[in-house]
This record gives structure tokens, sequence and C-alpha cells, in this order.
């Protein structure tokens, strides 16, 4: 019993800011704050059904069915609706339930905009990555065989994971991310194929990104000690809104 304290004080160190941004977001813009989650998991499940009508599977190829055997102008042109193509050999509620979560936490914590643009660079690096590895052979590091590159590529997921990443690292809520980055790992040991060699791509994408913000925020944080904020003076300067944040309010895109 006497575990109990320490794991809850530990426990909202972890999750306290996600579920205290969680918590204001939907309190402040009520449904309206999960605009793009709807439409993501409404498209997902549209497109599976598409999918598995004889009608439909060939359309659904031709718009959103990413490979590395493609043209890249092609791949590229595919890429945005691939990240709501679901794989055909994988029940569709998993993908749908991650998509839930994931992207209505991320678009609580991190706005609409960006939660796209994260998700879709996590996507497009895991789709960059599959021609790279190719292009190594199986026998190069970080290579792959030149059968992947009839695979079509992993869908939802990369962007899903991506997502996690990057709201863990956001929020703080490091041993969930770190979790989120060794069950990647452990699922390219344990089955080594053309998904999961994308994941690990796509988490490298957005931790880049990550190490990126954080650069950009200790270089604000310099210029302002440094009265980098466009004064002659020494004297520190002025306060002003970016000095008196709401929840709500973000520094900067990223």
């Amino acid at each position: 019993m006497s575990r109990l304290p320490a794991l809850r004080r530990a426990a909202v160190r972890e999750w306290g800011p996600l579920v205290t941004a969680v918590r204001r977001g939907l309190a402040g813009r009520g449904v309206r704050a999960l605009a793009l989650t709807t439409g993501a998991v409404a498209l997902t499940a549209a497109v599976q059904l598409t999918q598995n009508q004889a009608w439909g599977y060939r359309p659904v190829q031709n718009l959103g069915a990413v490979r590395a055997e493609d043209p890249l102008w092609l791949a590229l042109l595919r890429t945005p609706l691939s990240l709501f193509v679901p794989a055909l050999d994988l029940p569709v509620w998993g993908a749908l339930a991650q998509i839930l979560l994931v992207f209505g936490v991320a678009e609580v914590c991190l706005g609409r905009w960006r939660t796209l643009a994260v998700a879709y660079l996590a996507t497009l690096a895991g789709t960059l990555y599959a021609r790279i590895g190719i292009a190594l052979g199986p026998e190069g590091f970080l290579g792959l065989p030149a059968s992947d590159a009839q695979v079509v590529d992993t869908g939802p997921s990369a962007a899903v994971v991506g997502l996690a990443v990057y709201v863990c690292h956001q929020r703080r809520a490091r041993f969930t991310g770190a979790l989120v980055v060794l069950a990647m790992v452990v699922e390219v040991l344990v089955k080594d194929n053309l998904a999961g060699r994308e994941h690990l791509a796509a988490i490298a994408a957005v931790l880049v990104l990550c190490r990126v913000r954080e650069w950009r925020g200790r270089r604000r944080v310099q210029d302002l000690g440094a009265g980098g904020d466009g004064t002659r003076s020494g004297a520190p300067p002025m306060r002003s809104w970016n000095f008196r944040r709401g929840p709500a309010q973000r520094t900067s895109w990223w």
C-alpha cells in the first residue's frame, strides 16, 4: 500500500499535463475540437468498406496505395490519401480505435493543422525510407529486399505512431513516448517487415522534428535574454503577450 502514493505521483507527473490539456481543450471547444479526428475515422472506415468491394478495390489502389516501385511523383500524389487506407489483412477496428485515440489527443493538444502536418511527415518518412532501403539492398545497413518494392506502405499506422511520439514529447510524457518507441523496435525484432521498418522511420523523422523544436525554443529564450527583441538597450525586454500565454496558446507552428 505504501507504494500507491509514489505510483500516483509518478502517474501525475507523466500524464498530468496531457490529461489537463485534453480536458481543457474539450471543455473549451467541445466536439469541434475533434473535427479532424471524426473526419479521419469516417474516411478510413469508408475507404475500408470501398476497397473490400469488387468495384472499389482498384480505385482505392489507384488513389491511395503507395508502393516503392511506383514513380516518386505518383507516390507523392497518393501519400495524402494513403494515411487513411488501412491494411487489408488486419482488422479495421484496430486502426479506427488507434486513429480515434491518437488523432483525437493530438488534435486537442496540437491543433488541427499541426496534427495533420505531423501525421503527413511521419507517413512521408516511411514512404521515402522504403525507396532508400530497397536501393541499399538486403545486405546494406537498413536495407530492404527488392520484393518489398511491391508491398503497399503502412497506411495510417505510421501517422499514428509518429503523432503519439510527438505528443508525448511535447507534453513531457517521456516514459510513455519511450514505451511507444520500444514497442516499435520489438515489433521489428519479432517480425521484421516493411511496415515495422516504416514505423521506425516515422519515429526517427518525428524525433528530428522534436529536436528542431527544442533548438528553436532555446534560441528564442537566448535571444530574449540577450535583448534580441529588437531593442538596442541592455535592459530586459518588455513583457508582451508572449509572456502571458493561456493554456491553449501555442508558441510556434511546431
